[in-house]
């Protein structure tokens, strides 16, 4: 049921946060992408200083001293479980120092998402869209094709096919009516292109399940104590992004490469809009890979293409095509396989537990 909600909340945010996006840069004129980049990601800093707050205002009967330290601890004692990976942690365990561990794991989480973010950017100038949209995406594979040697998942034929159909349902989108012709790119550029975004594909992959593997405490982990930790990681994303990314903003703009200006007028207001359904966006999806799996939340994010396509339609009369409609449907297909494969798997780890603690009495 909780894992509903988020999925709803990281959907209507990420449409809302695709169609600023592109009024924007399109018809706006700000087209500054590594600093939209910056402030997007940067933005999630907020994610854990909020929620404090809106505990703190349902727990205002506690001493504000006494409120701060429960959280805190409460904080330190799921890193440990992360790190340890058990719920129930034993002597030595808590004796773990969680906070270098972390700082080490949030860093090398949030370079592997600014790499993988990175490289769309960087190819969407170099490539066709057809191939930028269709690559990227590709990303649902990877994260399954990393979940079974980082998160020992199993291999399960119907989780096999269902990433399987969402990629062809990506690839109908992308190259159903023809795609783009590809004039006015060059060759070599279109092929270094998506070389950087395949690279980009296999990273954002690999940024799911790591931060599944790094960043999540253990199955069995309350849901309230699991979404209290995913949102204190993502701000740590969010201050690594900030402390760690202004520098190429300066070197960015003294080589050109791209001059630094914030927006005006109703640009400004659309990139607030913008921020906030990421920081939303980003929460949400990042809950929702702690509660269930990085591939059930990767081709969940799938849906978001359909959406978007129908927003445009409904909103601005843009048609939506045939192949749109296949393609999407076949994404929606795929999700609700993947979400029945797995509710299933998880009733037959249940029941197989069950008959253990049942022999060992």
């Amino acid at each position: 049921m909780l894992a509903g909600i988020f999925l709803v909340l990281s959907l209507i945010s990420f449409v809302v946060q695709t169609e600023t996006a592109v009024k924007i840069q399109t018809d706006l004129g700000w087209k500054k992408p590594f600093a939209m980049l910056y402030l997007t990601h940067g933005s999630w800093v907020v994610l854990w200083p909020l929620q404090l707050l809106l505990l703190r205002l349902r727990k205002r009967h506690l001493p504000f001293r006494s409120f701060l330290k429960s959280h805190l601890h409460s904080l330190k004692t799921t890193a440990q479980m992360a790190i340890s990976g058990r719920t129930h942690l034993h002597t030595r365990d808590t004796l773990i120092n969680a906070k270098p561990i972390f700082l080490f794991r949030v860093i090398f989480i949030s370079c592997a998402l600014t790499i993988a973010g990175s490289s769309w950017y960087i190819a969407v100038n170099m490539t066709t869209a057809s191939d930028l949209t269709a690559i990227y995406n590709c990303s649902a594979f990877f994260a399954y094709a990393f979940s079974v040697p980082l998160l020992k998942e199993r291999i399960r034929r119907t989780k096999v096919i269902c990433v399987g159909v969402s990629i062809v349902g990506v690839l109908v989108v992308a190259y159903g009516d023809g795609g783009d012709s590809g004039e006015g790119v060059d060759g070599k550029s279109r092929l270094l292109g998506n070389l950087i975004i395949g690279v980009g594909s296999v990273l954002y992959g690999f940024y799911e399940v790591l931060y599944k593997k790094l960043g999540c405490p253990p199955e069995g982990t309350s849901p309230g104590r699991t979404m209290t930790f995913s949102n204190a990681i993502a701000s740590g994303i969010g201050a690594t992004t900030l402390l760690g990314l202004w520098p190429f903003l300066i070197i960015f703009h003294l080589l050109g490469i791209e001059t630094f200006e914030l927006p005006s007028g109703p640009a400004s207001k659309l990139l607030a809009i913008s921020v906030l359904a990421n920081i939303v966006f980003s929460g949400s999806f990042l809950i929702l890979i702690s509660l269930t799996s990085p591939v059930l939340s990767s081709v969940a994010a799938l849906l978001t293409i359909f959406l978007v396509a129908i927003t445009d339609w409904w909103l601005f009369g843009t048609p939506v095509s045939g192949a749109g409609i296949m393609g999407g449907l076949l994404i929606v297909v795929a999700f609700l396989g993947l979400a029945w494969d797995s509710w299933k798997e998880v009733e037959e780890d249940q029941a197989a537990e069950g008959s253990d603690s049942g022999s060992d009495d």
